[in-house]
């Protein structure tokens, strides 16, 4: 399996404090079948961004791991203004395996109308936007048809292997669920940052997506839509979601 979203990089957010822990994540990802890990540490106003530091960590972390894991670096880049005029001037300094599709966190209390303009001007740029764990975000629970919109024009979903275990609570795992048989998402990631409570595991979670929804479907959220955005490919699953039921009032923007 391939996981594009884990904070696993130490002392660079609110993931592993010291690279032993780091160590420890990397090895039960290796023990859980995991191939290929996406070290995306935030990039928000409380946790800066520094991509030479962030590799550097990756370098010493992979040394320790020689080919039983393959890293590489990305970021969960949060919607600010600082974070939206550095991405302009720089995208691969933020993207996943500096290529060309880009892990966007929206805030749970907010999320302004302009976001709708940013989303379309990256899809322009060439840089496609995979919206991470709509299912754990209140807003975007109760806004489905925006998120459906920002699908229909070209971005891609991305839910956590821990919400379809009921990890995130009922509403959550609920979310995810009808996401996921409305065919509405396009990758499972661990977004791991510890070793208990948001561990690098997905195992878990694909025996149920392959219960649900069969082995091809399963196969294609864990390693193979995964790993094309590893390798900045098209992706090879990219279903045509069910419509949500239309929402009581008209939103207007580019979307």
């Amino acid at each position: 399996m391939v996981d594009i979203h884990c904070h696993i990089l130490p002392g660079l957010d609110d993931g592993p404090k010291t690279p032993d822990e780091a160590l420890q994540m990397a090895e039960a990802a290796i023990a859980d079948g995991i191939t290929h890990v996406v070290a995306t540490p935030h990039s928000s106003e409380k946790y800066p961004f520094d991509p030479a530091l962030v590799r550097a960590r990756r370098d010493e972390l992979q040394a320790q791991l020689g080919e039983r894991l393959i890293l590489a670096t990305g970021c969960d880049f949060h919607m600010t203004f600082e974070n939206i005029q550095a991405l302009r001037a720089d995208p691969p300094r933020f993207t996943i395996h500096q290529k060309n599709y880009l892990l966007v966190e929206f805030a749970d209390f907010a999320i302004p109308p302009t976001l709708d303009g940013v989303l379309q001007e990256l899809l322009v740029m060439g840089i496609t936007p995979i919206i991470t764990h709509p299912e754990r975000n209140p807003l975007l629970r109760t806004q489905r048809q925006r998120l459906a919109g920002w699908v229909k024009h070209g971005c891609f979903v991305q839910i956590t292997a821990l919400s379809l275990l009921g990890r995130f609570g009922q509403l959550a795992q609920s979310a995810a669920e009808q996401w996921l048989d409305q065919d509405a998402i396009h990758f499972i990631a661990s977004d791991a940052h510890n070793l208990t409570t948001r561990p690098l595991q997905l195992k878990q979670a694909y025996a149920v997506v392959e219960k649900r929804r069969g082995k091809e479907v399963a196969g294609a959220l864990f390693r193979e839509n995964p790993l094309a955005a590893f390798e900045g490919r098209s992706l090879p699953y990219v279903p045509a979601p069910a419509e949500p039921a239309p929402p009581r009032k008209k939103r207007f923007g580019l979307f």
